[in-house]
């Protein structure tokens, strides 16, 4: 029997994948948020009219009155975030210009990248995140490194008791600003605001409470919860702690268009861009399914990554079912860092229970990455491992042999295994729905991958 199809577009970084299946699997959309008509204007006007904060070009007045070589400190996300820092929707070079048109030196300004955990950025990815005027006035850019103790300097303990190590250059600012992407996060509920500190900005001991086991087994540590959401509350103690004069935070669309600009004060401004998230990223549904088709979106460069679409999709899964994940990684090392190779080698090994077990232990002692692992592990307390099937066209065979999941390429034929090409994506899929899939089985497919949000009301 012919099964009736219909066509979904999947966004994978620089793949636009188009996947068939059947007529009869529902659709969970996000809400359609329209982009700005006019986004340098509305930037230009949200520098000027902010929330809850002077305009930037007034506190740049007031900085430079009282030390007229103050020093800026710009930060910025890195490139396994989709923040608009160049073209028509660019919001850096604004804020750097109105840095400038005050009269701040060049010299006297540092785009500082504010990577967390993750490796530094290449000088060629940066001249591909980055406006490039950036590069043409002469204002230096540099990688924060989490691990240089000579680079960080210590702000004392939250009430957590996380020991609090900060970039010290950011510190040592005269004016630190942020900015950022606002997007729901599967711990800290969403991003932006008090993430461009922690974890972007500080040392890795500070992670160790913020990303450890107890914390992230919080029920409310998910997608679109800040209220008692442990991670949330952390990360804001350590921001505070750190101080930032000004933030410029945005949301954007599927296609990267901005959608709201959300410029002043840390608090009140993120604040508002989380309440335009909400409005169109929640996705109200009023059942599990047995099969769920996703993708990791631009966030997934790596294995690492995409653990936010797998943790999105959880909701929506019945204890047991399928979920069918594919993802187009772009980093160097597809899977992640070698000691995120162990562990989730580990994961694979010993299964969510024990993994769960051992890292919540008193003897355990916290290995840096582990909390992306735990995040796997609380797909697999839902679902066996053999019931992920994940694909990405960059992942050798001997990467799947440490990945816990039923590696994609058995979808493909022979000849087509392991060959690196984004077109194949859609091919697993589909074959991979066409073994699954059964008459009476329900399907659902989130075609916005970890960005639109599934909601069960309890």
């Amino acid at each position: 029997m012919v099964r009736s199809m219909q066509e979904i577009i999947f966004e994978l970084s620089a793949a636009r994948i188009t996947v068939r299946l059947p007529q009869t699997a529902e659709v969970l959309r996000m809400n359609k948020a329209p982009p700005l008509s006019d986004p340098a204007g509305a930037i230009r006007d949200a520098l000027v009219h902010s929330i809850g904060s002077p305009g930037l070009a007034e506190i740049v007045r007031a900085k430079l009155a009282a030390n007229p070589v103050a020093k800026a400190v710009v930060v910025v996300s890195d490139n396994t975030r989709p923040v608009p820092y160049r073209g028509e929707d660019g919001i850096l070079w604004p804020v750097l210009a109105v840095l400038l048109e005050e009269g701040m030196r060049p010299e006297n300004i540092t785009v500082l990248v504010a990577t967390g955990t993750h490796r530094p950025l290449t000088e060629k990815e940066l001249r591909a995140m980055l406006d490039p005027r950036v590069f043409k006035c002469g204002i230096r850019i540099k990688n924060h490194d989490c691990r240089d103790k000579a680079a960080l300097a210590y702000l004392g303990t939250t009430a957590r008791g996380s020991k609090v190590y900060v970039n010290r250059e950011y510190l040592a600012a005269d004016l630190k600003i942020l900015t950022g992407l606002v997007e729901s996060h599967f711990m800290a509920g969403v991003s932006g605001g008090r993430k461009a500190i922690c974890p972007g900005l500080v040392g890795e001991e500070t992670t160790y409470i913020f990303h450890g086991a107890e914390m992230l087994s919080s029920p409310q540590a998910r997608d679109l919860v800040l209220e008692g959401n442990p991670c949330h509350e952390e990360a804001l103690e350590i921001a505070r702690m750190a101080g930032a004069d000004y933030i410029v935070n945005v949301t954007i669309d599927a296609h990267r268009r901005l959608t709201g600009v959300f410029a002043g004060d840390l608090e009140e401004a993120h604040a508002r861009a989380v309440a335009h998230l909400k409005e169109y990223a929640l996705i109200p549904v009023e059942k599990e399914y047995d099969v769920v088709v996703t993708h990791a979106g631009f966030v997934g460069v790596n294995h690492y990554q995409a653990a936010k679409a797998a943790v999105c999709a959880v909701p929506v899964l019945k204890p047991g079912g399928r979920l069918i994940l594919v993802a187009n990684h772009t980093d160097p090392d597809p899977v992640g860092s070698p000691q995120y190779r162990t562990l989730i080698h580990l994961l694979k090994m010993a299964g969510a229970e024990a993994f769960t077990a051992l890292i919540q232990a008193r003897e355990w002692v916290f290995i840096p990455e582990q909390w992306q692992v735990q995040m796997w592990a609380k797909v697999f307390t839902k679902i066996p491992m053999n019931h992920l099937i994940y694909f990405a066209p960059q992942l050798a065979a001997e990467d799947y042999a440490i990945i816990p999941a039923e590696d994609g390429n058995r979808f493909l034929p022979p000849n087509k295994r392991y060959r690196a090409k984004s077109s194949l994506i859609a091919r697993v899929v589909e074959n991979a729905v066409a073994e699954i899939w059964q008459e009476g089985m329900s399907m659902a497919c989130l075609p916005d991958g970890p960005y639109g949000i599934p909601w069960v009301e309890e």
